[in-house]
């Protein structure tokens, strides 16, 4: 690939974002570049490298030794699909992406139907889910509309909705802005409905709004505020922390609009069972 002049350089890692279909994303090219998998005027790419304009830019991908191992069966629940997008339900204690075998990113082919648009991709992700967390999860099927949905994250056009069990006194409504990881970082969030707890004092439900996307971020806020998420065992309180039930973090719907329909896209997720027994009106 040879990339135009560029009034002014730019990082490879920022520039790269989409323009090989092996690597659409910013995290896959950040990968690429660590394993030495692309070069510039035939010499090594990294994090490091700037781009001018003229230079040749290629990738070069190791096949990997295919493993005797297959992913048993693992359905997941479509909640809104077609040739573009799919969005599904993403079950509790289950990595979306990375390095081990049981992933969603694994068990998307087995669940999403194959787009047949020309630039059709195996379904990936486009965001992150928290292991514990349940809910909402977006994933794209073709190339171009990877891309499209990652710059609707990037320009954050899309409004996102979670709700929380949390523990001890709340006010009603709460602004939480701090920086995470040296970045901004925004939530907003509403009181629902309280219950007593003989063990915890006051649980709450609590519905959340993040204008940002930092990781961790919900959980990071609520414990800064003194009300962390009942079952958080990273940022909870330690004598308060719920063993072996999960963490009560649900991504609850996702509203954005469609990049090629240019429909409105509202997705909602029903609350998990652990959150009604908790609120009898959730049910």
């Amino acid at each position: 690939m040879v990339p135009k002049l560029l009034h002014t350089p730019m990082r490879l890692q920022e520039y790269g974002v989409g323009i090989f279909n092996a690597v659409l994303t910013k995290s896959a090219l950040k990968k690429a570049l660590k394993k030495q998998y692309i070069t510039v005027n035939g010499v090594v790419a990294t994090s490091a490298t700037f781009i001018n304009g003229g230079e040749s830019i290629n990738l070069s991908i190791l096949e990997e030794t295919s493993s005797k191992k297959r992913l048993m069966i693992f359905e997941l629940e479509v909640l809104f699909e077609d040739d573009y997008l799919a969005v599904i339900h993403k079950p509790a204690g289950i990595l979306v992406s990375g390095n081990s075998f049981k992933t969603i990113a694994n068990a998307l082919a087995q669940n999403i139907k194959q787009s047949n648009l020309p630039d059709a991709t195996t379904p990936k992700p486009v965001h992150r889910l928290d292991f514990a967390t349940t809910g909402v999860l977006l994933i794209g099927k073709t190339s171009s509309s990877i891309r499209a949905l990652n710059k609707i994250f990037e320009n954050r056009a899309i409004k996102k909705t979670y709700y929380a069990v949390t523990i001890g006194e709340m006010n009603y409504q709460g602004k939480i802005t701090s920086e995470i990881d040296g970045k901004k970082s925004q939530s907003n969030y509403t009181l629902c409905k309280s219950v007593s707890s003989e063990r915890f004092g006051k649980l709450n439900l609590v519905q959340l709004e993040p204008l940002t996307g930092r990781r961790h971020q919900l959980r990071k806020h609520l414990s800064n505020i003194g009300n962390p998420i009942l079952g958080d065992k990273e940022y909870g309180i330690k004598n308060l922390i719920l063993n072996g039930k999960g963490m009560y973090l649900h991504a609850y719907s996702l509203k954005f609009i469609h990049p090629y329909t240019n429909e409105e896209i509202h997705i909602k997720d029903k609350f998990p069972q652990r959150f009604k027994k908790i609120f009898a009106h959730l049910k």
